[in-house]
């Protein structure tokens, strides 16, 4: 019962639904009631004009009244539902006070027209009316039939309402539902947006009652976008200018390599070459980043085969000193995406792959196309990432439990921006899932 309040309570369609089920309810019943008392009302003046015609007819045709000496009713007479016509003076010779047999024991008493009078123990409905001769004459019917045929012929008229009204809640539900479809079906396109997908909502198959508020998303939409954009151009200035100081601090560190010093000082002068190296690296991966959130449409597209030959070329001499064979496997593929930025996106995952290798280990880059998809795959021996930070690894800055590899956070965070904002998918997983080994990244991009 708490939950079905509940839903009332913040469901518009489920409040909507009751209510016009209530209200048709409300209206079958009343319309229901006067269909059965119109009806039942009709029956019985129907009956009653039966009467009349009878007594008609016997004043235009002068019939006279034989009572025969078998006074049995017939097998194929019905008793409840005849109609009795007799003369109303014959009801006093009548020497039984019930219905079994004719005449009937009507009072000469009653009054012309049509009354109700008790025959025995069950009641008549009579007309009484006068011949040509003026002789006075009753047409009778008994009341409880009357009443019968009456409540069949009103619950026959109801017979429509029982089936429209099922028939009517089943319309209105799906009618409602149809009405909120371009509610739901807005939901799961909003829901299915990427991150930085800031577009309008479009409201043109929306009624004008929604749309103020879906105008007024599309206005916190653009606030949020400008923020955003904001706060990432900040990252890229702020990187920009960093960038400029630190390369003058490697250039003085390297020429503090080549002057004479004690071997403490040299150690010293490595440890501060390398933190600046460091930082250098950072503020690179963190204009990368800037970049790939503020990237532009591409100009045309680019082949993988080339970008993959330009990264080993520059990553060759890091596998080289851990002796590693690294090879690109599968035939070249064009990608809808700009170079800087695909570069960008194989350089980071040949990268963590050479640093993650073991020793003499083994990278490998495979592309392959289908009419649906491109795919390219990044792959090392190493010992991979356990399952439970495989999300967490997309975050910036966040570089793994026990991982002692120099780096600064933000490759796979940097892949996965321009991944989802070039229109693909990336999935990560173990080559060798029985033994958990090895570390595959596969990216997908719909054709």
């Amino acid at each position: 019962m708490d939950g079905l309040k509940r839903r009332l309570k913040y469901s518009l369609q489920l409040r909507l639904s009751l209510a016009l089920t209530i209200a048709i309810l409300l209206v079958a019943t009343l319309t229901g009631l006067f269909s059965y008392v119109s009806a039942y009302d009709e029956a019985l003046e129907f009956q009653d004009n039966s009467l009349r015609q009878v007594a008609a007819l016997h004043t235009r045709q002068g019939l006279t009244f034989h009572y025969g000496d078998n006074q049995a009713i017939a097998a194929e007479d019905d008793e409840e539902t005849r109609i009795v016509i007799q003369y109303l003076a014959d009801g006093a010779k009548a020497s039984h006070g019930d219905d079994s047999r004719l005449p009937l024991p009507i009072p000469v008493t009653v009054a012309d027209g049509l009354s109700t009078v008790q025959v025995g123990d069950e009641p008549f409905r009579v007309w009484v009316g006068k011949d040509a001769s003026g002789a006075r004459f009753v047409v009778a019917q008994e009341i409880g039939s009357r009443n019968r045929d009456a409540r069949d012929s009103a619950w026959r008229a109801l017979l429509p309402f029982a089936i429209l009204f099922p028939t009517l809640l089943l319309v209105v539900a799906d009618l409602i539902r149809k009405l909120f479809k371009p509610v739901t079906a807005l939901a799961a396109k909003l829901d299915s947006r990427e991150d930085q997908d800031m577009r309008p909502i479009d409201d043109q198959a929306l009624a004008s009652e929604i749309r103020p508020f879906v105008h007024a998303i599309n206005r916190l939409l653009a606030r949020v976008a400008r923020t955003l954009e904001g706060q990432q151009r900040f990252v890229a200035d702020a990187a920009h200018e960093l960038r400029t100081p630190l390369t003058a601090l490697s250039l003085q560190s390297e020429g503090l390599a080549s002057e004479p010093m004690s071997p403490q000082a040299q150690a010293q002068v490595s440890q501060l070459r390398r933190g600046i190296g460091r930082s250098r690296k950072l503020v690179e991966q963190l204009l990368a980043l800037a970049g790939a959130q503020l990237g532009a449409e591409p100009s045309g597209s680019v082949s993988v085969h080339e970008v993959c030959r330009l990264v080993l070329e520059d990553l060759m001499p890091l596998a080289e000193r851990k002796q590693l064979d690294i090879g690109v496997e599968g035939d070249d593929v064009r990608l809808n995406i700009r170079e800087v930025e695909l570069r960008a996106v194989v350089k980071n995952l040949v990268e963590n792959a050479i640093r993650h290798a073991p020793e003499a280990g083994h990278v490998e880059v495979s592309m392959q196309q289908s009419a649906e998809a491109v795919e390219l795959c990044v792959r090392d021996d190493g010992p991979g990432i356990a399952p439970e930070e495989w999300e967490r690894v997309f975050d910036p800055f966040y570089r793994g439990q026990g991982n002692q590899e120099e780096g600064s956070g933000l490759g796979l965070s940097i892949v996965r921006t321009i991944v989802q904002r070039t229109g693909g998918q990336i999935d990560v997983g173990f080559i060798d899932a029985a033994s958990q080994q090895g570390w595959c990244v596969r990216l997908r991009w719909p054709r």
